[in-house]
């Protein structure tokens, strides 16, 4: 353990719950980007978001959804996704709706 965890794990008792909430919180916004079960690989798919083991976008579930298709749906179009699988594309849709908006709107005017 570097010295930097060791000092934190030996602070970590005196601080109140709120602060150990606020701790999360900022632990939780750093590591924001990074999305389990999403992945964007320059070279597939133009580098857009997508589920991974497949090459569904994030984009295409985010339409569907906003086009009023239902979750189970969803997953029987797509037999290879799972559950958890949607509610990463929707985490990952909350905190990058303009590229995902942006990525709709350059798919649909083609």
């Amino acid at each position: 353990m570097t010295g930097a965890l060791q000092e934190i794990e030996a602070r970590l008792p005196d601080l109140s719950r709120a602060e150990k909430a606020q701790l999360l919180q900022w632990i939780a916004r750093d590591l924001g980007d990074a999305f389990p079960g999403i992945s964007s690989v320059s070279g597939v798919l133009g580098g857009e978001a997508c589920i991974v083991r497949t090459r569904i976008p994030v984009w295409i579930l985010v339409r569907m959804r906003q086009l009023g298709i239902s979750e189970a749906d969803i997953l029987n179009s797509y037999p290879t996704l799972r559950a958890e699988d949607l509610a990463n594309a929707w985490a990952y849709a909350r905190l990058h709706h303009d590229e995902i908006d942006q990525q709709i709107n350059d798919n649909e005017s083609v």
